[in-house]
């Protein structure tokens, strides 16, 4: 079904995103766009394509795109965020994906730290975030944000995905039985994590992580499989004050989870 551009636009008038949406039939990469147009100095804008050929995820993961069935958009911003604050993006961002989910698809996703969406346990959608940093100087004394671009794909009406993934991925139309409209979906999507990104930048916007914690099954009491540093097991322990997650593992130690890679273990 063709992109109704029009109404996109109409939905996000008053927000941040109106007049920066572009919308593309087919995009190497989203973020790949909004990468470069942050590095010739633009400080916002929405890229939109109805299918992504070399769409990408954390770990240099590839993303499986249907041209229309799913939702593949990239989101230039720049907060005035700390580099502690900017660590969080990824979580604010899972949160405001997850309102989209429950208000379109009346669905309640779970969030696999940092960024992975899942519905019934599959993975219906996934975030990342590439950021640029100002460094710290003499008249500065902390490290900022330069700019984020945060990249999400979100699994809308699939109806089947390929046999390699077949096990693992769902879609927001196979668990609800609804069939979901990319256009209302962005719209929502986009007016949360405006609000999600704003509430970040206040002070006080520490409570990002309780109500993280209280979104995902991820975060507490979860026995896991962790790939970094040559492999590690146990059971996740919350998340530290930046916002990492916590595992105890097997041997009693207690370890901090820097880069995701995060597998349930049964």
């Amino acid at each position: 079904m063709a992109f109704d551009l029009n109404e996109v636009t109409a939905g996000l008038a008053g927000t941040e995103f109106a007049g920066r949406l572009v919308h593309l039939p087919s995009v190497g990469s989203t973020n790949t766009l909004a990468l470069e147009a942050a590095q010739a100095g633009a400080r916002g804008g929405v890229w939109v394509a109805d299918e992504q050929t070399t769409g990408r995820g954390r770990g240099a993961h590839r993303w499986h795109s249907i041209a229309g069935d799913g939702l593949y958009v990239s989101i230039l911003v720049a907060p005035a965020l700390t580099l502690e604050r900017s660590l969080w993006i990824s979580l604010a961002t899972g949160l405001a994906s997850r309102q989209a989910i429950r208000h379109v698809a009346g669905l309640d996703a779970d969030i696999r730290w940092p960024n992975d969406l899942l519905l019934g346990g599959k993975k219906c959608g996934g975030i990342l975030v590439e950021t640029s940093i100002t460094p710290a100087t003499s008249g500065s004394l902390e490290s900022t944000l330069r700019y984020a671009v945060i990249g999400i794909g979100i699994n809308l009406n699939h109806e089947s995905f390929p046999e390699e993934i077949s096990q693992l991925a769902t879609s927001l139309r196979r668990e609800s039985g609804r069939t979901v409209r990319r256009e209302t979906f962005l719209v929502r999507l986009l007016q949360a994590l405006e609000k999600e990104l704003r509430r970040l930048a206040r002070p006080g916007g520490k409570d990002l992580l309780e109500r993280f914690s209280a979104a995902s099954s991820w975060v507490h009491g979860k026995r896991v499989h962790v790939d970094e540093s040559g492999g590690y097991a146990g059971v996740t322990a919350g998340l530290d004050v930046r916002g990492f997650l916590l595992v105890d593992c097997e041997d009693g130690v207690r370890r901090t989870v820097l880069s995701g890679g995060v597998r349930e273990q049964h």
